[in-house]
């Protein structure tokens, strides 16, 4: 990919900008900011990993912030601390989920493990430090640093901890403040409370919620049944009448990682049925991110996990071996899956994410260009014949902007001002965004 010149010189300004926020006590902005000049950076270097799909995203979240700043509407999640704000819990019984491995692109590594509280809130544990992936492997068994308990993440994904005077993050992290106290309880399985309610309703239903940022961490349980495998990704079907077919896809591909050898191993073996507990994708149609996978209760042909895993595997970290899957083949034969037609990639809106990012590469002019020419990128036609009316407005707007020259009291063309066309910019963005979640919440129903 290659930048417009004018952005790329204006790339000195956007980390002015940075610090002018950080000056300000805006981490948001100054977080939004960098992650801009950052990817700006490496586009220009044309690294391997830059996307412009992340750098239009990353686009997005500046402007948004700025927006919200400007309007006074941003509140104080905007405007606080840079470090995250923990408050007091009380005491907490919570119970292990799973435990999954983090690995970034900046070189950290680590494990979160998930918690579920008495009372179904969700909770997690996070051991994340400069690694890399040889600190994400090993993390998986190192100890909590949480109150003096005596567990490593390990033991806590399948036992529980008592925690008295808990620190809690707004998004359900524990911090291990100096006041913690923490000793191991009893775990529960997935087949009993609260754990057994995250199994209980459709995914469909769950995944509305997640979408619509109305449910803390994000995972969802669902019992599947497994029909093959397309590429690196498995197909299952949800124990559901009419469930579509949905795509199960490694939560992190690298191959010194569990994920993908046993999400193969679970493709080997059709007809399979197994609970799962996962992440939905929210940029994909019906897929699935699965963290830890266990036997249905009562289901013949299941997994056959050891008693000490208490019911599932991390997929992360445990190794799914021969042994855990059942003999013989499946009770009844499983017809060949063909996933279906994906309805993001079938959709006009394509249109509308590429005129974006023809404004971050290109910036404003590129915009404006793009409406000329025999197949222009606004055509409107292929939006409104499929409903997509106010995406079609909203990106008429957005090219009208990039092309509005003003001029002074003596004709002369000057600089329009960026504000209106920042506005048309993040509108469209926002719309694209809330468009394709649509859509994506539609594909599991």
């Amino acid at each position: 990919m290659q930048l417009h010149r004018r952005d790329d010189a204006r790339a000195p300004l956007r980390g002015r900008a940075a610090h002018t926020a950080r000056l300000a006590g805006l981490p948001h902005a100054e977080a939004a900011a960098l992650r801009v000049v950052r990817g700006l950076r490496a586009a220009r270097e044309r690294r391997a990993a830059q996307r412009l799909t992340d750098l239009a995203a990353a686009f997005a979240e500046l402007l948004r912030t700025a927006a919200l700043l400007a309007s006074g509407t941003g509140g104080p999640g905007l405007t606080g601390g840079g470090r995250r704000a923990y408050g007091a819990g009380g005491s907490l019984l919570v119970h292990g989920l799973c435990r999954e491995p983090v690995l970034t692109a900046t070189g950290y590594g680590g494990v979160v493990t998930h918690l579920l509280g008495a009372d179904g809130a969700r909770y997690s544990l996070s051991d994340v430090r400069p690694g890399g992936l040889a600190r994400a492997r090993g993390a998986g068994s190192a100890s909590v640093a949480l109150g003096g308990a005596a567990l490593d993440h390990a033991g806590l994904a399948r036992a529980g901890l008592r925690i008295a005077g808990a620190t809690v993050s707004a998004d359900g992290r524990l911090g291990a403040g100096r006041g913690v106290r923490a000793v191991p309880a009893p775990g529960v399985s997935w087949e009993e409370e609260p754990a057994a309610a995250l199994f209980a309703r459709p995914a469909a239903d769950a995944v509305r919620e997640l979408l619509a940022g109305e449910a803390g961490t994000g995972l969802l349980g669902c019992d599947v049944q497994v029909a093959g495998a397309a590429g690196e990704h498995l197909l299952v079907r949800e124990l559901r009448p009419d469930a579509p077919l949905l795509r199960l896809r490694p939560a992190h591909p690298h191959p010194e990682l569990a994920h993908t050898a046993n999400l193969r191993r679970l493709a080997g073996c059709p007809g399979l049925v197994l609970r799962v507990l996962g992440r939905p994708d929210p940029d994909r149609a019906a897929t699935l991110s699965p963290l830890a996978v266990g036997p249905v209760p009562g289901a013949a042909y299941t997994l056959r996990l050891p008693p000490q895993w208490r019911g599932r595997a991390d997929l992360g970290y445990d190794r799914l071996q021969g042994g855990h899957f059942p003999d013989g083949g499946a009770p009844a034969a499983v017809a060949p899956a063909e996933p279906g037609p994906d309805p993001l990639a079938a959709s006009p809106l394509w249109r509308v994410r590429r005129l974006l990012e023809t404004g971050v590469a290109g910036g404003r002019r590129a915009v404006a260009e793009s409406a000329r020419g025999p197949e222009p990128l606004t055509a409107s036609g292929p939006l409104r014949r499929a409903g997509f009316g106010a995406a079609a407005d909203l990106a008429d707007a957005l090219v009208a902007e990039a092309d509005r020259r003003s001029r002074d009291a003596f004709g002369r063309l000057t600089e329009a001002s960026s504000d209106g066309y920042a506005r048309a910019w993040l509108a469209a963005s926002t719309h694209l965004e809330a468009a394709q979640r649509s859509l994506v919440a539609a594909s599991w129903s």
